[in-house]
């Protein structure tokens, strides 16, 4: 008879058991289940408890170097909920309340024309705007500009820009009106400005309207004698604003009194050398 096998031992029983899970994979599944199943009520029971123990424990305390605030956030003035100086963003005014915020230097704005410019190049044609500003603080002050860019909102800055870079000052009257009668001239265009009394208004058309408005004239007449054109009516109209001149600055200009200019001072005698011209010609 053959020899009985000896029993194997337990290396061996595990070598056998992965050889055979290998072989049959059902046994795998059925060694799976053959596992005892926790009751229901037994693992509710368990993640309550540890849910309670969770909710008890002590709040973690993080250690003093990383309770320290950002040095960043501290200058400022921000803290993590964004509060402070300058954590809230409608505190501080944000993008928007820093221009808001912004004085005022005075002038009003009012676009005259926008034309659209095309400039023929090589590869094509390339298209932008072209817009014409008039600025004044209605006090004396007014001027002109003009500029081109790709975008309207662009050119009516730039334009801006230029006028109040190249504003003239001129006097105005007790009635805001002009202190004579003037003729400005740039190129084809001719204004023509003439002092009203109070109460006439501003008596003007087109551009050279705008122009008296913005500079603060209120009673005047004006009248455009040549081209149509806005801009050279409005730079004309500077012109003659620019030439205007009172009775003190006249006098100042000479280095003699009002009353002299004026011919009001006729009791003092002549200078010296009005007398020593006077005595070589008789």
């Amino acid at each position: 008879s053959a020899p009985r096998p000896s029993p194997a031992s337990p290396p061996d029983q595990a070598n056998t058991m992965a050889t055979a899970l290998l072989l049959k994979p059902s046994l795998a599944c059925c060694h799976l289940q053959a596992r005892p199943r926790q009751s229901r009520t037994s693992s509710i029971s368990s993640l309550f408890s540890q849910k309670c123990s969770l909710r008890h424990q002590p709040p973690a305390v993080l250690p003093a170097r990383a309770q320290r605030p950002c040095p960043v956030v501290a200058a400022y003035g921000g803290g993590d909920d964004g509060a402070g100086e300058g954590g809230d963003r409608r505190q501080r005014g944000g993008r928007d309340g820093d221009r808001r915020k912004q004085p005022s230097d005075g002038f009003s704005e009012r676009v005259v024309q926008v034309r659209r410019v095309t400039k023929v190049v090589k590869g094509g044609k390339l298209l932008s705007f072209r817009a014409v500003v008039i600025v004044g603080n209605k006090n004396g002050k007014v001027g002109v500009g003009c500029a081109s860019a790709k975008e309207i909102a662009v050119a009516v800055q730039r334009a801006a820009k230029l006028a109040k870079r190249e504003s003239v000052d001129f006097p105005l009257s007790k009635a805001f009106s002009l202190p004579h009668r003037i003729d400005g001239y740039w190129g084809a265009a001719k204004v023509m400005l003439r002092p009203a009394a109070e109460g006439a208004g501003v008596i003007a058309g087109g551009s050279v309207r705008i122009v008296l408005e913005l500079a603060g004239v209120r009673n005047c007449f004006g009248k455009q004698l040549g081209t149509n054109n806005p801009l050279n009516n409005a730079r004309a109209a500077i012109e003659g604003l620019r030439a205007l001149r009172t009775f003190q600055m006249v006098a100042k200009e000479r280095g003699i009194p009002v009353q002299e200019l004026m011919g009001m001072d006729r009791k003092t005698e002549p200078s010296a050398a009005i007398a020593g011209a006077m005595a070589e010609v008789v």
